[in-house]
């Protein structure tokens, strides 16, 4: 009777029930003689890469319905390890994170799955979705055989396996194949850790599952595995057959697949939309169809990379925008696109039943231009600040997205000086003595500028902006607020001075809606962008330092839909509307508009608050009925300047000019 009941829990566990439907609904996949095989028959890959955190809940199962109608057999997903947790030892498989569901609606539809569980997964995600408080570590090696990497690797993956190994194919499920790491070969040479990787993953419960392996054609042997499938990734426009030529000659009795065709390619702040031909999108698949050749379509529909999860993208420091569109046959706000429709047409082709029809666009609105009455001034709303002697990252305090207030003493100085950041990451906006000096930016390798003469114990104020951590090459142990040091330089009687500061007062300004909603918001003038005007007083703009602020206002709907909203007035910041964060809007471009979901809003009273850490040009916003996501608008000079670090001292001549007289 025990191993009855014992066999009746595993079946529950597995959802297979007890009957005989269990035999009936599984399947084998397995790889053959160049082809791939389903139940022993011959099969050809037609994935469709969709990320199940960058789409509301709510409109999963229309993505992957509109994927279905497009001609594919299956879906890829990433799987997101600091999203699933984002504390350490707090696991989060609900909501939008829910991907046991996500997989279940791909087998509702007739699609099979393809599991890609990292633990690094790039994607233009924050870190690579790796979680943040790794860093808390200072001495981690991550991707590596460090052992707290892969103690905590080991515990995530067998979390992710829970949710997702009852649902491979051979348990009734839909989950035919599983990645092992991803594109290690652009990160380093390092059998050994593969090799863990993939033992770990089979050690979770994978052991009966295909699992692969994918990296570009021209690094693919640097951490391949005997017993692992090899595939290749390109994108749009690549010479097909080429790419697979040395794997065709290593093994050429493997089956074929490109794991990673890119339809487009991603966008970042301050550079221009990026987009690809649909005809070479098309003619790529269709070469690789016609010579047996698997794929998944890297993106097939993107989405949004909403809240803080659009990561950073290198050389430098590139920041990816909140829009993830890709250029994707189905467009960030999940309607089929003109690249959607040709590619149909041809996937048609090699069917030999009738594609469904394409699912109805979900509805559009427009909302009428609308002023914010309300707003609370970030340097009137701060919390407790605590004291370091030396300078500490975010994550040494224990943050893991959001913003922070560096404040210090300065000494006096009888002439202008140079304040040298060393490691910013990744905005700043400076003061001293309440009085804005200016701004630096990491991505555009801004790390000094100018400040005027200064009184004995003068306050510095250095705001800092954490924007997405690295997700590509060894650059991804990226720390954020101000990783390094900060120094003062001048001179005096004619000597060079190199103050390092210390001592500083730190304040922490978390991510989330807990920490917009409840600031102390007071009436806000429009006009002038100040606070509690005063009617006696003759009217002013408002101070850089001033605007910096908690904005809130509300609209009111008689019908919901989508809408794209309208962030062309505003500087640098975050919107939640309804609670829920949108993601990031930058003026620079090219993104201008935020995609919020129609499911976020609702008839009647409707709540929206926008952090600016710069401030408006007009406090004003509307819902547009069509996005704004290829427009640049980089303009005004710099206010940073240029020092040599190998001599500081000699740089302030440079710097200071005529200021620096000796003598002064």
């Amino acid at each position: 009777m025990k191993n009855f009941v014992t066999t009746l829990g595993l079946l529950a566990v597995l959802g297979l029930g007890s009957n005989c439907e269990a035999k009936t609904n599984t399947h084998t996949f397995e790889v053959g003689n160049k082809t791939f095989l389903l139940d022993g028959k011959p099969f050809t890959v037609k994935a469709a890469e969709v990320h199940y955190t960058r789409i509301p809940r709510e409109y999963w199962e229309h993505r992957i319905q509109m994927c279905k109608a497009l001609g594919m057999n299956s879906i890829c997903i990433y799987i997101f390890w600091n999203a699933h947790e984002p504390q350490e030892g707090v696991y989060d498989f609900t909501g939008n994170n829910d991907v046991a569901e996500f997989v279940r609606l791909a087998q509702k539809h007739g699609l099979y799955v393809i599991v890609r569980p990292g633990p690094y997964v790039c994607a233009e995600w924050e870190m690579g979705g790796l979680p943040w408080w790794l860093l808390k570590k200072e001495d981690i090696k991550l991707r590596d055989l460090d052992p707290y990497f892969m103690e905590s690797v080991k515990r995530f993956e067998g979390k992710v396996a829970e949710q997702l190994v009852p649902l491979t194919v051979e348990n009734g499920g839909p989950i035919i194949m599983v990645q092992v790491e991803n594109e290690y070969g652009s990160y380093d040479e390092n059998k050994p850790y593969v090799s863990e990787i993939r033992d770990c993953l089979r050690a979770s419960g994978w052991d009966k599952t295909v699992m692969f392996q994918c990296d570009w054609s021209s690094n693919f042997t640097l951490n391949g595995l005997d017993d692992l499938q090899w595939t290749m990734n390109f994108g749009t426009g690549a010479n097909v057959l080429k790419e697979f030529q040395k794997l065709k000659e290593l093994r050429p009795e493997s089956p074929l697949m490109c794991s990673e065709f890119w339809s487009g390619w991603f966008d970042g702040w301050g550079y221009a939309h990026e987009t690809r031909p649909a005809k070479d999108m098309v003619d790529g698949l269709r070469t690789m169809l016609d010579n047996n050749i698997s794929f998944s379509l890297y993106m097939t529909h993107g989405g949004t990379s909403f809240g803080q999860w659009a990561g950073a993208n290198v050389p430098g420091f590139k920041p990816d925008c909140t829009s993830y569109d890709y250029d994707a046959p189905i467009n960030e706000q999940g309607a089929a696109t003109e690249k959607y429709y040709e590619l149909r047409n041809m996937l048609q082709q090699y069917s030999d039943k009738k594609l469904p029809a394409v699912p109805k666009a979900k509805p559009i609105i427009s909302v009428p231009e609308f002023t914010f009455t309300e707003m609370a001034p970030i340097f009137e709303n701060l919390p407790a600040s605590q004291k370091s002697e030396h300078i500490v990252s975010m994550e040494a305090l224990n943050q893991g997205w959001g913003s922070m207030i560096y404040s210090c003493s300065l000494p006096k100085t009888n002439m202008p000086s140079v304040l040298h950041i060393n490691e910013l990451h990744d905005f700043a906006t400076i003061f001293v003595d309440g009085e804005y000096i200016g701004k630096l930016y990491r991505g555009d390798k801004e790390e000094a500028i100018r400040i005027p003469a200064t009184k004995e114990g003068a306050k510095l104020e250095i705001f800092v902006e954490a924007m997405g951590r690295i997700n590509y090459s060894k650059l991804i142990n990226d720390r954020k607020g101000i990783t390094e040091s900060v120094e003062l330089i001048t001179k005096a009687n004619g000597h060079d001075l190199v103050y390092s500061l210390n001592n500083w007062d730190i304040t922490l300004l978390p991510y989330g809606y807990e920490n917009v909603k409840n600031v102390a918001y007071k009436t806000l003038d429009p006009t002038t962008l100040t606070v509690n005007p005063s009617p006696t007083r003759t009217p002013r703009k408002a101070t850089v330092r001033e605007k910096a602020g908690y904005y809130k206002a509300s609209f009111k709907l008689s019908k919901v839909g989508d809408t794209f909203i309208d962030m062309s007035t505003w500087g640098k910041g975050f919107v939640w509307v309804n609670g829920h964060c949108l993601g990031r809007f930058w003026e620079i471009g090219p993104q201008q508009t935020l995609y919020c979901p129609g499911c976020w809003l609702k008839k009647g009273q409707n709540e929206i608050i926008v952090m600016d850490i710069l401030g408006p040009e007009e406090a004003k916003t509307a819902g547009l009925a069509t996005p704004i996501i290829d427009k640049l608008n980089k303009s005004g000079k710099s206010d940073a300047v240029k020092i040599d670090k190998k001599n500081k001292a000699k740089a302030a001549d440079a710097v200071l000019g005529n200021d620096a007289a000796p003598g002064a």
